[in-house]
C-alpha cells in the first residue's frame, strides 16, 4: 500500500477575509512571485518552511492555522478490489 503526504490551507479564504488581498500582494509581502501564491493556494507546491512562517505571519496566525497536514492512503488495485 502507498501513501501520500496532503498538505492543505485556508490561504484563499485568509485573502478575501484580509481586505480582499491578492495574490500578488501577498506575494509582495512574503517575496516570491504571485506564481508561487497561486500554486501553494491552489495546493500544487507545498512552501518551505519559511515561506509557511511568512504566509502565517501575514495574516496574524499560526502555521498550523493556515496550512494543515494530513496522510492519505492511496488505494493500489489490489486494495481496491477488497470491499
Amino acid at each position: 500500500m502507498m501513501s501520500s503526504t496532503v498538505i492543505t490551507n485556508g490561504i484563499r479564504r485568509l485573502r478575501f477575509e484580509h481586505r480582499e488581498m491578492t495574490q500578488q500582494e501577498l506575494a509582495d509581502r512574503i517575496g516570491v512571485t504571485r506564481q508561487t501564491v497561486n500554486a501553494i493556494e491552489a495546493g500544487k507546491y507545498s512552501p518551505s518552511l519559511e515561506v509557511a512562517f511568512r504566509i502565517a505571519r501575514v495574516f496574524g496566525l499560526r502555521v498550523d492555522e493556515v496550512f494543515e497536514f494530513a496522510e492519505s492512503v492511496k488505494n493500489t488495485s489490489r486494495n481496491s478490489s477488497r470491499k
